[in-house]
C-alpha cells in the first residue's frame, strides 16, 4: 500500500514542476553552485593560509640546485655592491680617527699594542694572514653544507639570518666608509701582509684594485664567524665540537685585531648586524632558529600509516563467524 502512495506523490511533484513550480526548482542548482564555489574558494584560501603557517613554523629544505644558485648569485651581488661603494679616502680616514679617539677615550684602544706584539712572531702572524684570507669563506660554506645535510628544518631560517646580517653590512659599507687600522695615515699600525710578503687581505697587494679597501664597518669576519660558532655550539652533539664552535669567533677576533684589519668597534658592529638577523628570523618563523624542528614535517618518515576503515571489516566479520 505504501508504494502507490509514494508513486502518486512523485507524479504530483512532477506535475507541479510542469505547471510553473519548476522555475523555482531551476533556480536551486544555481544557488547551490554559487554557495559551493564560495566554499571552495574559502577552502583554498584557508588551505593556503595553513600551508604558509606550516612553512613558517617548519620550513622545508630547498632543492640543492636552487640553493646553490641562490647563494652564488647572492654572493656575486654582495661583491658587486661592496666593491661599487665609492672609496672616499678622506672621509674614511676621518672616520678611522674618530673611532680611534673614541676607543682611547673608553680605554679599549689596545689594537696597536696587539698588532706590534704579534707581528714580532713571524710564523704566527703569517698564519693569521692566511687565516684571515681563507677561513672566512671556508668555514661559513662548511657550516651551510652541514646545516643543509643534517639540520634541514633549521637551514632556511639560519640562512635567512646570514643574508639579513650581510645585507645590513652593505648599508654600513656605503654610509660609513672606514679605513682599517693598517691603512690609517697616522695610526702607527703595521700592515702585516706587506711586511711579511704574504697574502691575507684583499685590500693589500695585487688584489687591492678589485676590492673596496674601506668596507670595514661592520666586520663581516666577526658577523659570519659568530653565526658559524653559534650554529655549531647549539646544534653539535659532541662537547669538544661545541667548544670549537665558541673558539672560532674568539680566534677570529684576535686575528682581525692582530693583522690590523679592524677596530674593536668594527667587531661590535658585526655583532649588532647579527643580532638584527636573528631577530628578523625570529619574527619571520615565529621561533628562534635553533629551536625549530631538526627535520621539516614533510620529510618525517615515522608518521603512522592509515588505511580505509572498510579494509578491516572482512577480518572483523570473519572473526565473528
Amino acid at each position: 500500500m505504501g508504494e502507490p502512495t509514494e508513486i502518486n506523490r512523485g507524479v504530483a511533484g512532477r506535475a507541479d514542476v510542469a505547471h510553473g513550480g519548476g522555475s523555482e526548482a531551476a533556480k536551486a542548482p544555481t544557488v547551490h553552485l554559487h554557495e559551493g564555489t564560495t566554499r571552495a574558494a574559502q577552502s583554498r584560501t584557508a588551505a593556503l593560509r595553513d600551508r604558509i603557517r606550516g612553512q613558517r613554523r617548519s620550513p622545508a629544505r630547498p632543492r640543492i640546485w636552487f640553493e646553490l644558485a641562490l647563494i652564488g648569485i647572492s654572493y656575486w651581488i654582495y661583491s658587486i655592491v661592496r666593491n661599487a661603494v665609492p672609496e672616499q679616502a678622506s672621509i674614511a680616514q676621518k672616520h678611522a680617527s674618530w673611532i680611534w679617539d673614541l676607543e682611547q677615550h673608553l680605554g679599549i684602544a689596545v689594537e696597536r699594542s696587539i698588532n706590534h706584539a704579534v707581528d714580532g712572531v713571524g710564523w704566527l702572524i703569517t698564519g693569521m694572514n692566511y687565516y684571515y684570507a681563507t677561513l672566512h669563506f671556508v668555514i661559513t660554506i662548511g657550516v651551510l653544507i652541514w646545516l643543509y645535510r643534517w639540520h634541514p628544518g633549521r637551514y632556511v631560517a639560519a640562512r635567512t639570518v646570514l643574508f639579513v646580517t650581510t645585507g645590513i653590512a652593505l648599508v654600513g659599507f656605503y654610509f660609513f666608509p672606514l679605513a682599517p687600522p693598517r691603512l690609517m695615515t697616522d695610526g702607527g699600525f703595521i700592515d702585516t701582509v706587506k711586511v711579511h710578503g704574504t697574502w691575507g687581505s684583499m685590500a693589500s697587494g695585487p688584489a687591492a684594485h678589485v676590492s673596496n679597501q674601506y668596507a670595514a664597518m661592520p666586520s663581516m669576519h666577526i658577523g659570519w664567524s659568530m653565526w658559524c660558532g653559534l650554529a655549531i655550539f647549539f646544534l653539535a652533539r659532541r662537547t669538544w665540537v661545541r667548544v670549537l664552535g665558541l673558539l672560532y669567533p674568539a680566534t677570529t677576533l684576535l686575528v682581525i685585531i692582530s693583522t690590523a684589519n679592524h677596530f674593536w668597534m668594527d667587531a661590535i658592529g658585526g655583532e649588532i648586524c647579527l643580532a638584527v638577523g636573528f631577530l628578523s628570523a625570529r619574527w619571520l618563523y615565529h621561533e628562534w632558529v635553533y629551536r625549530l624542528p631538526r627535520v621539516p614535517d614533510r620529510e618525517k618518515s615515522d608518521e603512522p600509516i592509515t588505511v580505509p576503515e572498510q579494509w578491516s571489516e572482512p577480518a572483523v566479520t570473519a572473526g565473528r563467524r
